[in-house]
């Protein structure tokens, strides 16, 4: 349920253009464009990290291989790259990250960019900047190809490397961990990425937490969370929803009510579902009228169908509302949907109670007519009807029906003597 509703925003997506537009921008700072410039922008690297500098011959073709990306000819920088031989150590590692770039910005080869981010990272020899973003592009790459193994290696390395402590990542990590199926080392770097983002709070870790106590039938964690997430993000409409939700996994319906009831009222249920769902609630907590004039407010309006079900529902809640005369209507138009006695049978037993006599008798004759169980109590009730319609005669002869019926006939027999009675006192032949 949970993971359908919430848990699908959590999925990685392909590597965007602007990603790798920034990844490539990094090449434009490069030693090759200027190596005065280069040489005093390594002075803010980490101290312990040696700078090192592409040769003169790698770094022309380099050179060459930029230009053609500024002109949006990756293409064509990437086979430029490609047919360049570098000798030492260091070119290797540059090149390599080069070109996994532009793999990436091609966007068709995902391994090809993996195996030249390894091929980049391993030597640990490129400058402070270049490492770091690799690690992290690898990381990325590593995610969306499924190795979700290899990312968790990559993004602890990285924040080992940056000694950033970097909400986006800790999501990456806990969503790798989800993966993975080890749903309880979520929670910790979860935790981590909401301190990491501070007071400009994201929800994805909240989801991830929430998701992983949720499959791990932790219900009552997943409501702690839900409650604070609530309050940070009151905005969104789905953690009204959601939360009533996981009252009910723990059977706190006054709660779930409530809340749902709160929802109801900031506009925030918009679906068929939610409106049956707090209707019930209602009906629960003993507010039947709030639960029946929801329902035909809803209904009226088209969001809740008007079918069998919720016709039907809506007849008992008027019903244990001890709203009679509507029930029994709800009733009726039920009993039509449907063409079934017992909707008839249940119509005609309200429109008596409610001295609605005339109807009655054609409700319960209809309940007759389509083979409803009971008859005995049926013709019974169709004989007090005419009874109390002072229709003496055929109150008789419904009565003498019931009388066939082993199981209405004791009561049948006290009907018969006060119809044959009260019509004697007042002169009518029966």
């Amino acid at each position: 349920m949970f993971n359908k509703l919430v848990f699908k925003n959590l999925k990685l997506k392909k590597l965007s253009t602007s990603l790798v537009v920034v990844a490539s921008l990094l090449v434009a700072q490069a030693p090759f464009a200027n190596y005065a410039e280069a040489a005093g922008a390594e002075k803010t690297e980490k101290k312990k990290r040696k700078t090192h500098l592409v040769g003169p011959r790698v770094g022309k073709k380099v050179q060459k291989a930029f230009e053609a990306y500024s002109a949006d000819d990756v293409k064509g920088a990437l086979d430029i790259l490609l047919d360049i031989d570098p000798s030492k150590s260091y070119d290797k590692a540059y090149v390599a990250r080069m070109i996994s770039v532009m793999y990436a910005t091609l966007g068709n080869n995902e391994q090809k960019t993996i195996e030249y981010l390894k091929k980049a990272i391993e030597p640990d020899l490129l400058n402070t900047v270049d490492h770091s973003q690799s690690l992290k592009l690898l990381g990325d790459m590593q995610m969306q190809t499924k190795d979700f193994k290899g990312a968790l290696q990559t993004f602890y390395a990285w924040m080992d490397f940056s000694g950033e402590s970097d909400g986006q990542t800790y999501i990456k990590i806990a969503n790798a961990y989800y993966s993975l199926k080890q749903l309880d080392k979520v929670i910790e770097p979860a935790n981590k990425a909401i301190a990491a983002f501070g007071d400009k709070p994201n929800q994805n870790p909240y989801i991830l937490k929430i998701t992983s106590y949720y499959e791990r039938k932790m219900y009552k964690d997943a409501v702690k969370v839900l409650e604070t997430v609530i309050q940070i993000f009151p905005e969104n409409k789905q953690w009204w929803t959601q939360l009533p939700m996981f009252y009910l996994l723990i059977e706190d319906y006054d709660k779930a009510t409530q809340t749902l009831d709160l929802a109801y009222k900031l506009g925030h249920l918009q679906k068929e579902g939610q409106i049956k769902t707090l209707a019930s609630l209602y009906s629960q907590s003993e507010a039947p009228v709030k639960a029946a004039k929801l329902l035909e407010k809803h209904i009226a309006s088209g969001l809740v169908k008007r079918d069998d079900k919720s016709i039907a529902t809506l007849a008992n809640a008027w019903h244990s509302a001890q709203h009679i005369g509507k029930a029994a209507s709800y009733y009726g138009e039920l009993a039509k949907i449907t063409n079934n006695a017992k909707h008839y049978r249940k119509q005609g037993m309200l429109l008596k109670q409610d001295e609605q006599f005339a109807k009655a008798i054609v409700a319960l004759n209809k309940a007759l007519e389509l083979g409803v169980s009971n008859q005995g109590q049926i013709h019974n009730n169709i004989a007090q009807s005419y009874f109390y319609l002072e229709k003496y005669k055929k109150a008789y002869a419904a009565i003498q029906k019931a009388m066939k019926d082993p199981s209405a006939r004791r009561n049948a027999k006290g009907w018969k003597s006060f119809i044959v009675d009260t019509a004697r006192r007042k002169n009518v032949t029966i």
